[in-house]
């Protein structure tokens, strides 16, 4: 009679092969879970939050501009009060050329240069139903991450002639710009600070181009690599700038406007 053979060699190589398996789809499903953790915070978790703290922002500037509205009328109240609170606020009555164009008064020109960082107007573009705070600066921890729009330093404020430079995402940290291709020859663009309301109207755009493009925000706007884009005079010029293709940062949407508008507040 023959007695059988157990081969526990062979069972306990096949238990530690099982073992692997396992451990090793323990680790895939891990992986799998963080990335879709990860994936939900960025297009989902970073959005929510930079769209609300950019709305509060929006709210806590015009709760400002309100107040130092209602301050200047009562101080208008007495004799001569209108015409203090005025030069008090640099507020001159030639701030519009009375046709649509820039004027010249200084009612229309930003008070001081902002802080770095320093949310300090509100843009808004009917066309997309966006309203975001502008912030001095294009740092994305200071200002992008934000859901802010950002001001390249060193162009020009609004209002002013040159070129008024902007920066924004256009996915994740509120993309404010997602939705830029869309906008159109003539679609209006107003930008909201302290002293004046205006309003620019979409003029030209370039499609893509690269990264480091820096023609694209000079006072007279022209892109370096594609030189058919842009302008050749000076004016009062409006620039937008978001990456392409959509969750790429390898080239640059640039929206190109002229000042149609300036509004005292």
């Amino acid at each position: 009679m023959r007695v059988p053979v157990v081969h526990q060699q062979g069972r306990r190589r096949r238990a530690r092969y099982a073992r692997l398996l396992w451990n090793g789809a323990e680790v895939v499903v891990t992986l799998g879970v963080v990335l879709l953790l990860l994936v939900a915070h960025q297009l989902w978790w970073t959005n929510r939050q930079a769209r609300e703290g950019a709305e509060r922002k929006v709210h806590a500037l015009e709760r400002e501009w309100e107040g130092e509205g209602e301050d200047e009328g009562d101080t208008g109240a007495g004799a001569g009060g209108g015409a203090s609170a005025a030069a008090r606020s640099g507020r001159g009555s030639d701030s519009g050329s009375g046709d649509g164009r820039p004027g010249t008064g200084s009612r229309a020109q930003p008070r001081s240069q902002p802080r770095w960082d320093q949310a300090y107007a509100v843009l808004t573009i009917p066309r997309l139903g966006l309203r975001v705070p502008v912030a001095e600066g294009v740092s994305k921890s200071g200002v992008l991450n934000k859901g802010y729009v950002g001001h390249y330093p060193d162009t020009a404020q609004p209002g002013r002639v040159g070129n008024f430079a902007l920066a924004g995402h256009r996915n994740t940290h509120g993309e404010p710009f997602r939705y830029l291709d869309r906008l159109r020859r003539g679609d209006r663009v107003v930008v909201e600070t302290r002293a004046a309301v205006y309003t620019y109207a979409v003029d030209r755009t370039l499609p893509r181009t690269s990264a480091g493009d820096g023609g694209t925000i000079r006072a007279i706007p022209r892109s370096t690599v594609r030189p058919a884009y842009g302008y050749t005079e000076p004016a009062h010029y409006l620039t937008l700038t978001t990456c392409t293709p959509q969750y790429t940062s390898k080239y640059r949407l640039v929206v190109w406007g002229k000042l149609r508008s300036v509004r005292p507040r």
